[in-house]
């Protein structure tokens, strides 16, 4: 017996490199969230702006010709996940003032808790992490930001965002 399984609280969604693929992101975003009964969550639009964002950025710069991208959606009850894995070189960074476009990545920062950059083999997968609790969201913000002034006055972080791993993946 061959049936398709899927785990209840994670989604996936593969895109073709087309402009077409960004609104469809951002719809499966929203449906997922739905579905996981978080309509009504305050964070809904923060996540559909990222991963519009996220999109974006494996469509301008990271799928090559003839290829596409995927997006993961997690959702373990405490935190929403989302993942978007291309197979384009390059590591996204956070745009400088001089730099004329590329301000996707400062909204992410903005919005999300936390987001990073891993490798994978070929490409990579960027993503951010919403909390549901307020409480974390505020405790997780300050300790990322402590992190992120030290990595300032020390040096650049091999990755913009407070932690880099995948977990789980």
């Amino acid at each position: 017996m061959n049936a398709q399984t899927e785990l209840l609280y994670q989604r996936d969604q593969f895109y073709g490199r087309a402009r077409r693929s960004v609104p469809a992101a951002r719809r499966f975003a929203d449906w997922s969230l739905t579905y996981w009964g978080l309509a009504a969550w305050e964070r809904r639009g923060d996540v559909s702006l990222c991963v519009s964002e996220l999109a974006t950025n494996a469509l301008v710069h990271g799928a090559p010709p003839g290829r596409g991208f995927l997006l993961r959606l997690r959702y373990d009850g405490r935190l929403v996940r989302a993942e978007v894995h291309d197979s384009g070189p390059g590591v996204p960074r956070v745009a400088e003032d001089a730099d004329e476009g590329g301000r996707g990545l400062l909204l992410v920062a903005a919005l999300a808790d936390e987001w990073g950059v891993a490798e994978r083999r070929p490409g990579k997968v960027v993503w951010c992490e919403w909390y549901r609790s307020t409480r974390s969201t505020r405790s997780t913000r300050d300790a990322c930001a402590a992190e992120r002034a030290s990595a300032a006055t020390e040096g650049p972080s091999a990755a913009a965002g407070c932690r880099t791993e995948i977990s789980g993946a």
